[in-house]
Formats: C-alpha cells, sequence, structure tokens
C-alpha cells in the first residue's frame, strides 16, 4: 500500500513563540518527505526531537509575523511494528489527564465484566463507544476528558478515543492514543485513535469508524491527547488561522471491528 499524505497550517504569532509541531509520519516508515516553516516568507530554522513509540517533534523560534508550514509525504508500504518497552503495560494502565479510567471503573465493570478474551473486549468497546457517541463537530471543548465525553454523549475524534482508552484501562486492558493520518476519512482533518495492547501487540480501535484502519499512518504516540498534540505553543503567543491535512491511498480496503489491525 502507498500512501501520500499532507499538512498545510497558518498561524499569527503575536509575540515571539516557542512552536512544538507534531504533523510529521513517525519513525519507521519508509517516506519521501518535505516539512518547511517560514514566518512572512522567510525560511525558519527548525530542530527535530525524537519523543516516545517514534513521534517526531519539530520545534520552531519565531518571531511575529505570518507562519506557515508545509508538510508532504509519500509513504510506501507498510511501516516495521513496533517493539513494546518493558513499562509499556503498566504505563497505559495508569489513568492520565484526558482518560480518568479510575472515574470510569465502575461502568466498564457494568458493561464488559463478562466479557474474557482482550480481542473480544475491544470489539466491544468500540462498538459500544460508537453507538453511545454522537459524533458532532465542534461538540467539545479542549478541555474534555473521557468522562465529560461520556456525560455529553458527544465529541469528536479523540473525543471516542479517549473514551475508548479509559474504558479499555478500566477493564484491564493497556491502552493510549495515537496521532494519525487517515485516507478515507470524512471530512479530511487530522485524526486519532485508540491502540489496545493485545496478544504482544498494539491493536486499533477507532469507535467513530470513519477510516479503514488498515491506511491509517502513524504521527504520534502517548498517553491522551496531551502527548500527541499537533501543535504545542510553550511561550509566546500565536494565534491559528487554517489547518489542512490531506491523506490518500492507492487503495481503501473494507475494515471489520472484530479483526486485531496494527497501526503500519
Amino acid at each position: 500500500m502507498n500512501r501520500d499524505v499532507s499538512a498545510h497550517i497558518a498561524l499569527t504569532v503575536t509575540e515571539p513563540a516557542d512552536l512544538v509541531f507534531s504533523v510529521a509520519v513517525a519513525a519507521g516508515h519508509d517516506a519521501d518527505e518535505t516539512l518547511r516553516v517560514s514566518v512572512d516568507g522567510v525560511e525558519a530554522p527548525v530542530d527535530e526531537v525524537r519523543d516516545a513509540h517514534g513521534t517526531r517533534l519539530h520545534r520552531v523560534r519565531a518571531q511575529t509575523g505570518s507562519l506557515l508550514l508545509d508538510y508532504n509525504a509519500a509513504i510506501r508500504g507498510r511501516a516495521v511494528a513496533e517493539r513494546a518497552d518493558a513499562a509499556d503495560p503498566i504505563r497505559y494502565l495508569r489513568p492520565s489527564r484526558y482518560a480518568e479510567s479510575d472515574v470510569l471503573a465502575p461502568t466498564a465493570a457494568a458493561e464488559f465484566g463478562g466479557i474474557e478474551h482482550a480481542a473480544d473486549l475491544l470489539a466491544a468497546v468500540s462498538s459500544w463507544v460508537g453507538t453511545h457517541l454522537m459524533y458532532v463537530p465542534g461538540s467539545s471543548l479542549p478541555t474534555d476528558g473521557a468522562e465529560r465525553t461520556l456525560l455529553a454523549r458527544q465529541g469528536v475524534c479523540r473525543d471516542y478515543a479517549h473514551l475508548c482508552v479509559a474504558l479499555l484501562r478500566a477493564s484491564g486492558i493497556p491502552a493510549r492514543l495515537a496521532a494519525v493520518y487517515a485516507p478515507g476519512l470524512d471530512p479530511m482533518d487530522f485524526h486519532a485513535v485508540a491502540e489496545a495492547w493485545v496478544d504482544d501487540a498494539w491493536c486499533v480501535v477507532d469507535a467513530t469508524t470513519l477510516a479503514p484502519r488498515d491506511t491509517l499512518v502513524r504521527i504520534a504516540t502517548g498517553r491522551d491527547a496531551a502527548d500527541t498534540a499537533f501543535l504545542t505553543v510553550q511561550s509566546g503567543r500565536a494565534d491559528l488561522d487554517t489547518v489542512e491535512v490531506t491523506a490518500v491511498a492507492d487503495e481503501l480496503p473494507t475494515d471489520d471491528i472484530t479483526r486485531l489491525v496494527p497501526i503500519g
């Protein structure tokens, strides 16, 4: 499978800012790529910093002005499967900022307590979240976590992913969040999915069912959205003007939520 992805981000920097972008495909892909950042038409220096699980962060110290980021990548084949760190099954069972598995433990026990096999649990959580939430763009706040999403019964992809992560952790399955490019996604944007540790592999759980899981391209991975945001303003001020994302694949396979699928 061959995939082409791109991201175009426009910011207005109103105070000198320290910016961190997470838009490049993760390490492990065979990709031809370009990344360029400019401020008022002048190319700005970019430093690449490696984070956990192959995440590649790009840091820019920008002066005031109109900042443009353009990223393009052509990806050939699938990425090499990630080797799990020995601490991962421990780390990703813990509650986190946006995935309050301790708070949702009673809900998980009531809904999934009788399911013994991990693969069946993944399918059950995906189906349950998908049928209990409505996908409503603009319905959630950047500070909303899994508990608030469950109460609101609506959200966008990151909200679906946070709820899946929290319910899986509460059910004893290590789970984390991945930011991805998603060929077939409509409307097109950066996408967020959950991953669960089953049979010694990280398997995708996407309760939105908006894109085939086989087409996903990993960008960033972590506990929740706090680790995977496409932009972090560490200091100064920058206002987001536009974000344009494209992701296409030479084939869009059908998906089956009962099948265990890794991101590749």
